[in-house]
């Protein structure tokens, strides 16, 4: 039987991004000074198989530091965490790691100066995200306010109009939170902005590549979990671009091949949490139903790489 052909354009750069990496890694290296258990405040980043790799392993996922015993390690996640978080762990004496993605941290850092200077802050990100609680919770109840569309911004009731400052989620659409910028300059001429963009450059070259190949594709498929942000944007950004059909997909399995009928042409990606594993199995489930051709995009190269901390660097 001959098989229909397709053409596979898959996307670089994508899947796990350098934070993402440093907090698995944490992980692991935490599992091998302490030994099993260790605790992880939150998935350490948003996605199944590798979560369940890391329990299997021996970590414990849980959501709040209360269900953590005092005398086993706790990993804090890539998303980041409120300031009583660590406070609570320093004082119960517990032996605590920060896996938050450098690139979150330096946003903690910017609200912190801003704070410091007087202003008050508007976040730009997705309601009970963890990273948006993370960083609303750096500052005192009040002092952040939340917006996710240029409508909300409308509504935004301010202590004073002359001091204030902005931040977003990391993991955000580029193009809609210009949008919210722009509403938020309009409104409040005086606001300041970040001295470098927060949205990180993972998220920036995930969705730069989706958008040099969306034309091209009858479809787009994201590799990603649900609860992911990144992932769901790189949804969001191929349909913007043009292409006529984009899903997200957790693995192989939940293909919807029924609407994948009569396509000649398919985009490939994976949110920045996602495994190269999980690409490859992708790509083996077409191999399975058509001929099969790989076009790599590549609209960036990353060298980024980030240490982990200096407790898992010493010896035990």
């Amino acid at each position: 039987m001959t098989l229909p052909p397709l053409t596979i354009h898959l996307a670089a750069p994508r899947g796990f991004c350098a934070g993402v990496d440093r907090a698995i890694k944490i992980v692991e290296l935490a599992l091998q000074k302490w030994g099993a258990p260790v605790y992880v405040r939150h998935e350490i980043v948003h996605n199944r198989y590798v979560v369940d790799d890391l329990r299997a392993k021996g970590a414990v996922f849980v959501e709040e530091l209360e269900e953590c015993p005092g005398d086993r390690p706790v990993v804090f996640s890539a998303h980041g965490v409120p300031k009583a978080v660590p406070a609570e762990a320093a004082r119960r004496e517990m032996i605590a790691v920060d896996a938050t993605c450098p690139l979150v941290s330096k946003v903690h850092i910017e609200a912190a100066r801003h704070a410091e200077e007087g202003r008050q802050l508007v976040m730009i990100g997705h309601a009970g995200h963890p990273e948006t609680i993370g960083t609303m919770g750096q500052l005192p109840p009040g002092e952040v306010l939340l917006v996710e569309t240029p409508a909300d911004v409308a509504t935004l009731d301010v202590r004073d109009p002359g001091r204030l400052a902005f931040v977003t989620q990391t993991t955000l659409s580029v193009d809609d939170t210009a949008d919210v910028v722009e509403a938020l300059r309009a409104r409040f001429p005086a606001i300041e902005g970040p001295h470098k963009e927060d949205i990180c450059y993972a998220t920036t070259n995930r969705q730069g590549a989706v958008k040099a190949m969306a034309p091209d594709c009858d479809a787009l498929l994201v590799v990603g979990a649900p609860n992911s942000s990144n992932s769901k944007r790189l949804v969001e950004v191929a349909r913007k671009a043009g292409c006529p059909y984009a899903q997200l997909v957790q693995r192989a399995g939940d293909i919807d091949w029924r609407a994948l009928e009569g396509v000649r042409s398919i985009g490939l990606t994976a949110g920045a949490s996602a495994p190269e594993v999980l690409i490859d199995e992708v790509i083996d489930a077409f191999r399975a139903r058509y001929e099969v051709e790989t076009r790599l995009v590549e609209t960036a190269v990353e060298r980024v790489e980030f240490k982990v901390p200096r407790i898992l660097r010493e010896p035990a």
